[in-house]
């Protein structure tokens, strides 16, 4: 049985990690609208190789399947529709994708590497170095992405794209940005400060609602749990 409290804790990482990588109130154009001037050496990509790009604050991955085919994982809110087949097979634009995020729904998609890439340059088996890890055979990497083609749920800190290659490619899901964003929280965390701030802001909703569980409880909670973590 799921322990609800571990539960709303994931979802609240999740959505720190949200806010904290994806420019919500961009003041520039949309990135669906920019023009496309990077090329691309399609020839120097073999089938089963990690083709890794920059996706706002974080970056994105997916498996080179040959023929300008790439696999890879992508939130998109459209999929909650029943009839998203023809919606979806349009590029998923920066909207769709961080609303598909909130809704914690994707799918392993293929699409060509220029819209893969949507305008950035691509590198090559890039982890096989940050990672020191061990790489399956490349026709062994492109089934096992092959074979996980279609709708999946979606988790920025338990499954994302990056989880998505890593378990292909080295057979194991890890995601170091994720593992990144925990051990920054970590340190918010043990920064005393966080817990005087917790306090602060348990003691305005207070004033402001008033006497009740909903205020009391976590003006309490919360920073216990932030000092004893500390």
């Amino acid at each position: 049985m799921k322990n609800p409290m571990l539960e709303a804790l994931s979802l609240l990482l999740e959505k720190l990690l949200l806010i904290s990588n994806f420019r919500l109130f961009s003041s520039g154009a949309p990135a669906e609208d920019k023009a496309r001037s990077i090329f691309h050496e399609i020839n120097s990509f073999h089938r089963g190789d990690v083709l890794e790009v920059p996706r706002t604050h974080l970056t994105h991955y997916g498996i080179y399947l040959g023929d300008n085919r790439v696999a890879h994982m992508m939130p998109d809110i459209l999929l909650t529709l029943k009839d998203y087949k023809e919606l979806t097979q349009k590029v998923v634009s920066n909207k769709r994708l961080i609303l598909g995020v909130i809704g914690r729904v994707a799918s392993v998609r293929v699409d060509t590497v220029d819209d893969f890439a949507y305008g950035a340059e691509i590198l090559v088996n890039h982890l096989d170095k940050s990672l020191q890890m061990k790489a399956l055979l490349n026709e062994e990497v492109a089934r096992r992405a092959e074979k996980l083609l279609g709708t999946t749920t979606y988790s920025l800190l338990w499954n994302n794209c990056e989880h998505f290659v890593t378990y292909c490619r080295y057979g194991s899901a890890v995601s170091p940005q994720a593992d990144k964003f925990c051990e920054n929280l970590k340190i918010i965390i043990r920064d005393q400060r966080s817990v005087l701030a917790s306090a602060f802001l348990g003691l305005t909703s207070i004033i402001c609602l008033g006497l009740a569980s909903y205020t009391t409880l976590p003006a309490i909670f919360i920073p216990f749990c932030l000092w004893m973590a500390g």
